[in-house]
Order: structure tokens, then sequence, then C-alpha cells
């Protein structure tokens, strides 16, 4: 039943009508699908996905191959996997992959509702302190593994420019290791700079499944392509044409047999993870099945993460996948949240004597501003941390100040909330004015309530109480009433009803 809900809404990008249709045309048939066995397979592929460009392994750099791949065993050894537990529909659910975000220090990635939060790889003039030096060494391999997705990102992204410019059909799509690079035309220098940016990798989400464990996986519902480890979706939270590279290590004992020229197998050999291809609700053209042995790695260029959608197919061993990505972090990095929290605390002036806090305006719009930001310290990004229990402190401290600090600033915001409520509840205060106040403040205030009792809820839930003591959800902030330590309540029901109270009071 989880699996169904969370594989519903990885595929949900079009209304749910048109979805139904499409299942409904299609009956008890399935559409086609190409693997390297069928004959057109590669024509197909150059038609009609060009933008998508596999590496294979044997084009990688071999001692990057053990490097990264000795880096993923240690992250796994020590633990630095964990399933998500998001929330979906209404319903909390448990990610079957397992997961970590490492990149650029201070940004997050959010997928399901869920904030991830970096695990810092070590950019130049930075030097995060880890729990263990391997679990440095294998962020330090991730860094060098996203410089050279980087440069072979940006020499793709070069050779599509260049064949689109001749007008010739043959993209390389498929680039084995003695594939004759094509020599790159001349490009000026906001071409050359446009590239780069969207091959700018900040993040990587590494994922880690192993199909031996899981005692029920999905089956690819269009293609009838088996069993899937990630249903069809289009990765979210990306700058808009940003590029994808993904590096996969299925861990094969031995050397890989291939068995997709097997003539007696139909379709793609469940045994191999397979990357999936379709263009969007299309259900004329074919699909791909693309195998992916070990060190393979496959580029998303340009638009193909918008006009296509992929799935991951799942093969018989345990399965590690390095996902470099572009992240859009214009609301999602420390230091857009910190310069937010100094955006609402402009309005606040602290009492020399008392230190009291008083606000310089009542103007609506400063407070609802104010308030606003106050909602989303509190639920983007300190509930979010807090939700994923102690996780990030099997691998590093790097979270553990500015958390800390961000806490701090929402504190002082509950204290600007008090004294805004003071001003409403002050006698002599004009309707007019305090009705244009209240009307400012009260939907902020509103899901407040709401927010914090659903966040309550979900630390409480039964499937919360099954997750590891590191790993399992932490409400907080919280406060019991009355502590004389904060200046409001955690339940504001009773706020909310007072305000609507004197909302209604003043109108004519």
């Amino acid at each position: 039943m989880c699996w169904d809900a969370w594989v519903a809404q990885l595929v949900k990008r079009l209304p749910s009508a048109q979805k139904l249709r499409l299942l409904e045309e299609l009956e008890d048939t399935w559409l086609p699908y190409l693997t390297p066995k069928d004959d057109e397979f590669y024509q197909q592929w150059q038609l009609k996905y060009p933008k998508l460009i596999l590496r294979e392994a044997g084009s990688v750099p071999e001692e990057l191959h053990k490097e990264v791949q000795e880096a993923f065993l240690t992250l796994h050894k020590h633990g630095c996997f964990f399933r998500d537990l998001v929330r979906i529909q209404g319903k909390d659910l448990l990610t079957p992959v397992s997961r970590i975000l490492i990149g650029n220090p201070g940004y997050t990635y959010k997928y399901l509702n869920t904030r991830l939060f970096t695990v810092p790889w070590p950019v130049k003039g930075t030097s995060p302190k880890y729990d263990e030096p391997g679990i440095g060494a294998a962020c330090q391999t991730f860094l060098k593994l996203n410089d050279y997705l980087q440069t072979e990102t940006v020499q793709a992204l070069e050779e599509l420019a260049c064949k689109e410019k001749a007008n010739i059909d043959a993209v390389p799509v498929c680039i084995g290791p003695d594939f004759p690079r094509v020599g790159m035309g001349s490009f000026d220098g906001q071409d050359e700079l446009d590239m780069k940016n969207r091959a700018a990798y900040n993040v990587t989400l590494l994922n880690f499944m192993d199909p031996q464990k899981m005692p029920y996986l999905k089956e690819e519902p269009y293609f009838g392509m088996g069993k899937m480890a990630v249903s069809w979706h289009h990765d979210e939270n990306l700058v808009e044409r940003s590029a994808v590279a993904v590096y996969s290590y299925s861990c094969e004992e031995g050397s890989e047999e291939e068995s997709e020229d097997d003539p007696q197998l139909e379709g793609r050999d469940p045994d191999i993870w397979h990357v999936g291809f379709k263009i969007s609700w299309d259900i004329e053209t074919p699909g791909l099945a693309i195998p992916l042995h070990q060190g393979d790695c496959y580029f998303m260029l340009d638009d193909l993460n918008a006009t296509h959608q992929h799935c991951v197919l799942a093969g018989l061993p345990p399965r590690f996948s390095s996902t470099h990505r572009v992240a859009e972090c214009s609301a999602g990095t420390l230091d857009y949240i910190l310069q937010r929290c100094q955006l609402a605390l402009q309005n606040v002036r602290i009492e020399a004597d008392s230190g009291d806090v008083s606000l310089k305006s009542f103007e609506p719009a400063v407070l609802k501003q104010g308030e606003e930001i106050h909602n989303e310290v509190e639920f983007e990004w300190l509930r979010q941390y807090w939700f994923q229990g102690n996780r990030y402190r099997k691998c590093t401290d790097w979270w553990c100040q500015p958390m800390a600090q961000l806490e701090e600033l929402w504190k002082k915001m509950e204290g600007v909330t008090h004294a805004v409520l003071h001003e409403v509840r002050r006698e002599g205060v004009p309707v007019e004015q305090r009705n244009e106040i209240l009307t400012a403040i009260l939907a902020s205030l509103t899901t407040r309530q709401n927010l914090r009792r659903e966040w309550h809820a979900r630390c409480q839930s039964q499937i919360a109480r099954t997750l590891p003591v590191d790993q399992k959800p932490e409400c907080r902030p919280y406060w019991e009433k009355d502590d004389p330590s904060m200046p409001l309540p955690f339940d504001l029901t009773d706020i909310v009803s007072e305000l609507r109270g004197l909302l209604l009071e003043g109108k004519p």
C-alpha cells in the first residue's frame, strides 16, 4: 500500500484524468519499448532522444572508478544513507531508496515536501569537519567526480550544439572508450558561459538500494519493463534547462555477463539495472530501456528532463548512484534564509533598560512580511531539519551552529509576534488600524497553528516510531504551556480564535 502511494506520487505530473485516459486507452496492451538488442534501438535513440548521452564505463578513467566506488562503500559502511520519511497526499511514507545529499556548504535540495541538507564537500576556501576521516575522503571524491562530470557535460553540450548548427542528425548518444571525440566549433562568450552554467552542478543526491531486501517493487505500468526502483518522473527543483549527470554503480560480483543479446529473452534483462526513458505522455514513440553496467554514466542535457520522463528499473544486485544536479537554490541556501531573518528583524527595537522587544513600525505590509518569514524559518528550515532526527551528526557537525543560530532568530520572531498581539489588544487603537493589522497577520498565524499541529502529529506517527533512534523525528521547536522562556504558547488555537473575534467585532 505504501509503495503504491509512493509510486503514484512520483508519476504524478499531469492531471489524474489524463493519466487515467492513457491507461484506459492502453487497456491490456503494452506500449512498445526498445533495448540494445533491437535493430532500431540506436536509430530511435538518435532521432527521438538525442539529448540523452551515455558514457560507457570504459570511457571513464579507471582511477576515478576505483575512488568513487570505494567512496560509495565507505559511506555505506558508516551508515550515511538514510530512507526519507516523506509526505505524500497527507500521509507519511518511507522511501524505498536510501539517500544522502552531498554538495556546496549551506545548500539544500527539496523533494516530496522534504528538505535535505548537504553534507558539504570541501570546495575551495572551506574546510568542513567530518565525524570520520573516511567520510571526508568520500566527500572529496564526489567533488572530484562532480568536476569530471561538469567537464564531460560541457563537452557534450558543445558537441550537441555543433551537430545542431551543422544540421547533423547522428548525435553521438552512446560513447565507448574508443569513440573519437568531435572537434569543437567556436562559441561566443555568452554561449560558453551558458553551457558552463547549465553544468554547474552544486549538489549530488546519492542513492542506494538492494532489491533483494525490498519485499515489494511496483511493476512498470506502460511498457511492461518489469520491476521499478524509481517510477516515471521528471527530476524536480532544478535550474531550468540545466543538465543532470548520473554515475551508476551496481555491485556485481565478478565479471558481468552481457545477456541483452539472448534471443530467448523478450524485452530487457531483469537481472541488470536499466534506466528507462519515454517522451512525456506520448504513446506513439517507443520507450528506451538502457542497461546500466558498473561505472556507466548518463547525461540528460538541455530540456530533456522537462520533455521526457525517466524511471529506474531494478536489477538483482545492490546499486549505488550519484546524481549530479544544478539545484534551484534561490530560496534554499543558508545565506538566503539568514538574509530573510535579517529582513524580518529590521523592524525590531530592543529596549536598552528592560531588554523587551518593541517594533519600529506597525505598517501592515511590514508585519505581514515578518510573519511570513517567521513561518518560513520554522517550517521550511527548523522543523524540516529536526524531523530528520540526528542523522546529519553521523557525517558532520556542519549544520549544528547554523541551526542553533536560526533557532535564536526564530525565537526573536516569536517576540515580534507577541509585540504585535500586544498592540492589537491595546486600548485606544483605532478600529480601522486594528483591523488592518489583524488582516495582515491572521492568515500567517492560522497557517502556523495548522502546521504546528501537523508536524507534531507527524513526529508521533506510527511509522516515525519504527525509525532508528538517531533518525527518529524530533518535534522542535516545542515547549510546554506556560514556559517562562517563551513569549507565546506553542498551541495558538486560543490566540487565533481571539483574533478572529476581534476582527469580526471591528467590522461594521
